[in-house]
């Protein structure tokens, strides 16, 4: 079965989403047009975030070990150009849809490191969009948590969300959805490969929750 913890989180995931949208759609608009987007004050050029990815750290049978750190650059109030370093440990294929259950499991676990940028546009009022790339060092280790060998992985996103501003515009969250593609991805071990070769390169409506602080 794929592994439970990130389940849950893709569950808490949604139940955030959720409760902010109905917040926000509770909220009276706090701009003098309904049309002024999020980005409109522009004191602010920079932010750091992260992701609700973080929770899945409390597994402890298959722990994701995941951090993320997100920075943002205003270029103005639509366009922001993002850096992001993350890095995280998968036990099954990544192209195990949402919907659907596996039993399979590599002999072992894959590390990824990687730092990436995007470039995210908002479109209207909160509504935004994110491209992204990110080339991920992978480490093969085997299930006495050696170290087999190492690959790559270029793993491609496009993110489509709404921004939530809090605390007088200065934290934020971001519910959105996503489509992961990675059109790359180098020298797995034959044990691995054997697993990994019955599921896609891609992940579809992959729920997510960011979160920030603008300074």
């Amino acid at each position: 079965m794929r592994n439970d913890i990130s389940n849950r989180v893709m569950m808490l995931t949604m139940i955030f989403f959720c409760s902010t949208t109905s917040i926000l759609c509770q909220q009276k608009d706090r701009s003098d047009s309904s049309s002024k987007i999020v980005g409109q004050i522009n004191d602010w050029n920079h932010s750091m975030g992260s992701s609700v990815f973080l929770l899945g750290n409390l597994d402890r049978k298959e722990p994701p070990q995941y951090f993320q750190l997100n920075y943002g650059y205003y270029l103005n109030s639509r366009d922001v150009i993002i850096a992001e370093a993350i890095t995280w440990a998968y036990y099954h294929p990544l192209g195990i849809q949402l919907w659907e259950s596996s039993d399979d499991v590599y002999p072992g676990k894959i590390r990824s490191f990687g730092i990436g940028v995007g470039y995210q546009r908002f479109h209207w009022k909160g509504l935004y969009s994110t491209i992204q790339a990110t080339p991920f060092l992978q480490n093969f280790y085997d299930t006495q948590d050696e170290k087999i060998q190492s690959g790559f992985q270029l793993w491609c996103q496009l993110r489509t969300g709404y921004r939530i501003e809090l605390f007088k515009r200065r934290w934020f969250l971001e519910p959105s959805f996503v489509i992961n593609y990675w059109p790359v991805n180098t020298n797995f071990p034959d044990s691995f490969e054997q697993v990994e070769s019955k599921w896609p390169n891609y992940y579809l409506f992959e729920p997510g929750l960011h979160f920030g602080y603008r300074f």
